[in-house]
């Protein structure tokens, strides 16, 4: 373990998890991120960085070079975006804005990267250009699309782009990575099925029943994973939503019901076939009793792959901070979505998942009301950051 890299970021703690505080007490959800904008954009200027706002909408890129010679150039990117969740920690710090939390740690992502650009502003002791990315709206209102479409990586050139987030229940100083899809595309999906509906005490016989259909078709949706996609591809649909008729009125057969839920794939040709699939079973099963259907597919963040070389040097930047013991360079994938992934599709990089602890708090799941960032963990984020620029563009560890 870097003990000496350690020590010296552990001496930005109390600041840094100030600023992890203030930003978890004021949570903002995607494109609405105004204050956390100006917050990350004013200390980075205080930092003595090159600052650009308003990227992608509420974006932010700072911009350091160092002082060694060097032409290489990567983007280091951190979230900054809460969610709709009534927080129940009851911690000091927690929201005061009703209905949004930081349930996910992007408050630890920022202030982690935060850490980062000021540790390296005062020991710029590697060879290029650094780009630290501060995007909004990760959590499925599109910021990655955001950015890019604003010009991200045509106005702040890249060779590599890089991404990291904490896992709750992951010791500390555990990180975790894998060559190639780490997280899954991210789909959404909606079935509206309409009938005639009617008296379902006097004269069901007389009527067309979408409450059968939709029975059905939540039972059939369970063949498209086991029978249309390969046992050795995976892939998962769950219902999320059944909505139809209406309690007061329990013996009015609905005229119309809506099924919804999500879809996740690593391949594309998995997404395409669950999508044609789900389409028509819907349109099937509603045939059959009399019924039509309008099925509409979502599609959301897509997979997220590493790239082999990036990933090696990211496994490398892990090790040298933590020792290679504590770095997985073979985790398993997830089917959770990360929209980070736009950003290896228009470069090569990296995502990197970092313990964030295993008790207390900390291991209660990301978006759950209940769930806290680690601030002993701030250490270790802004540890990997900085090990990271060295591996990439010098300076012997």
């Amino acid at each position: 373990m870097n003990d000496t890299l350690l020590s010296a970021i552990r001496e930005l703690q109390p600041e840094l998890s100030a600023i992890r505080r203030d930003i978890h007490t004021h949570p903002e959800i995607g494109m609405e991120e105004q204050r956390t904008a100006a917050l990350v954009a004013a200390k980075l200027r205080e930092y003595g960085l090159s600052v650009t706002e308003g990227i992608g909408n509420t974006g932010v890129v700072a911009t350091l070079k160092g002082r060694l010679p060097g032409q290489r150039a990567i983007g280091l990117r951190a979230d900054m975006d809460a969610l709709l969740i009534n927080e129940t920690t009851g911690l000091p710090h927690a929201s005061v804005n009703p209905g949004k939390m930081h349930a996910c740690g992007h408050d630890g992502h920022t202030t982690m990267l935060l850490g980062a650009a000021k540790f390296l502003s005062q020991n710029p002791d590697f060879g290029g250009t650094v780009h630290f990315i501060f995007q909004p709206a990760e959590e499925g209102r599109g910021g990655a699309v955001a950015m890019l479409k604003d010009g991200l990586f045509d106005r702040f050139p890249v060779d590599a782009v890089y991404g990291l987030h904490n896992e709750p229940g992951m010791p500390l100083g555990l990180f975790s990575t894998r060559t190639g899809p780490a997280l899954a595309a991210s789909d959404r999906w909606v079935v509206t099925f309409r009938g005639t509906g009617g008296h379902g005490g006097a004269t069901p016989h007389l009527s067309t029943d979408v409450t059968v259909v939709q029975a059905q078709f939540v039972l059939a949706l369970q063949t498209i994973v086991s029978r249309n996609i390969a046992a050795v591809d995976s892939a998962v649909i769950s219902v999320g939503a059944i909505e139809g008729g209406a309690f007061g009125s329990t013996n009015v057969m609905p005229a119309v019901m809506r099924v919804g839920g999500t879809a996740r794939s690593y391949l594309p040709e998995v997404r395409d076939t669950m999508e044609r699939r789900i389409a028509e079973l819907a349109h099937g099963i509603a045939a059959t009793f009399g019924c039509t259907a309008e099925p509409e597919y979502f599609r959301g963040t897509t997979a997220l792959v590493n790239h082999a070389e990036q990933t090696v040097t990211a496994v490398a930047a892990a090790g040298a901070l933590v020792g290679e013991q504590a770095v997985d360079a073979n985790a398993k994938p997830v089917t959770g979505g990360e929209d980070f992934a736009h950003m290896l599709e228009a470069r090569p990089g990296a995502f990197m998942f970092m313990g964030q602890g295993a008790g207390g708090a900390t291991s209660e799941g990301l978006h759950t009301p209940s769930y806290d960032f680690n601030d002993d963990a701030i250490p270790f984020g802004v540890g990997y950051w900085v090990s990271l620029v060295r591996e990439e563009m010098g300076e012997a560890r």
